[in-house]
């Protein structure tokens, strides 16, 4: 694409005063690194990418299945059995062709989480297990990373920012990882389809902004209610 093609494409976000040429510019040089494209990585991913940053990475060894679809909406009946980077990659590619996406179809692990994320400046994490956010928490803390932090259940979410200019960190809120059998989850009791779009965008609002340099959360936790539009803002 032209230069006139991309400021086209980016003109709506660029005449904000606070973002400018300057802040599409961090835009197109910020590595993100996005955990899961699932619930909530779907909106996440579908937002950076429009928005144009750069080079995005798609952690996920899931494959999609039929009771994903109403809530993944990177995702048809077509694609069930596929792997979800993959078809996440293809379709991402296709919503804004001057960004790169890459596909890492394997699990995180304490093995391989610090040289998949090194190669990062911001991760993302849409995951769905305390294991998983535990890790990514803790290697992004050691490798002094920022990170965007999300959760959803039956019609409530959580967002929250994470190790950010010296900021706090997931074990700093809840100190230790709580057993899987005391923790609800969507398998069991459920998520409106609608609810991860809300929050996932709500994470790469922040994402979007933390790249720019704008104001994010810090040391603070929301908790969004959407059944009665309960919004709640907790400092920690």
């Amino acid at each position: 694409m032209s230069i006139i093609q991309e400021f086209l494409r980016y003109n709506r976000q660029t005449i904000l005063p606070e973002i400018g040429d300057e802040g599409q510019e961090k835009l197109k040089k910020a590595k993100v690194l996005v955990i899961g494209s699932g619930g909530l990585g779907c909106p996440i991913l579908q937002y950076i990418v429009t928005a144009g940053v750069g080079y995005i990475g798609i952690i996920d060894f899931d494959t999609i299945e039929i009771h994903n679809l109403h809530r993944q909406i990177l995702y048809t009946e077509n694609e069930i059995g596929k792997e979800k980077a993959i078809v996440a990659k293809e379709v991402l590619s296709k919503l804004n062709p001057l960004i790169e996406v890459i596909a890492i179809t394997e699990k995180l692990t304490i093995e391989n989480a610090s040289t998949i994320i090194a190669q990062y400046d911001v991760v993302v994490d849409g995951s769905d297990n305390f294991t998983t956010r535990y890790l990514v928490n803790d290697t992004c803390v050691t490798l002094q990373k920022p990170l965007i932090y999300g959760s959803i259940l039956k019609f409530e979410g959580q967002v929250a920012v994470f190790n950010h200019n010296g900021s706090k960190n997931l074990r700093d809120l809840f100190p230790e990882i709580p057993d899987p059998k005391d923790v609800p989850n969507c398998n069991v009791n459920g998520v409106l389809g609608t609810l991860p779009g809300i929050i996932g965008t709500m994470m790469a609002h922040e994402t979007l902004k933390l790249i720019m340099e704008l104001p994010t959360l810090r040391n603070e936790l929301v908790l969004f209610n959407t059944l009665n539009w309960g919004f709640t803002k907790l400092n920690f």
